[in-house]
């Protein structure tokens, strides 16, 4: 194989992946919100706390995210810093109650604390 052959395979194996990785889910609610009632496995970044440059040094600008709240305000709040921010693959799912709803979470799967 050749060099150039090989870096070709190395690109398609890189788009591959990074197409078909799982997307990064953020609930932009308050610690306090998150305590009362969250998806498991999901990050807690509150809107007042986004660090843009943290974000882009974990998952990079164009990791596929999907920013949540309780209805859909601050979700937006935090897409258009992280679209200033040049990311990419970023959408607004909602409040909690409309992912759980998209993800097909059973309300069991919620966490109270």
């Amino acid at each position: 194989m050749t060099f150039s052959k090989f870096l070709l395979s190395l690109g398609l194996l890189v788009a591959v992946s990074s197409v078909s990785a799982d997307p990064v889910w953020i609930d932009v609610r308050t610690i306090e919100e998150y305590q009362a009632d969250h998806i498991e496995g999901d990050a807690n970044i509150p809107l007042a706390d986004i660090d843009v440059d943290k974000l882009i040094e974990t998952y990079g600008k164009d990791a596929e995210i999907m920013l949540y709240c309780r209805s859909g305000n601050r979700a937006g709040q935090a897409l258009t810093i992280l679209e200033t921010a040049g990311f990419s693959h970023v959408e607004n799912a909602g409040g909690i109650t409309d992912v759980r709803e998209l993800r097909k979470l059973a309300a069991e799967n919620a966490t109270p604390q």
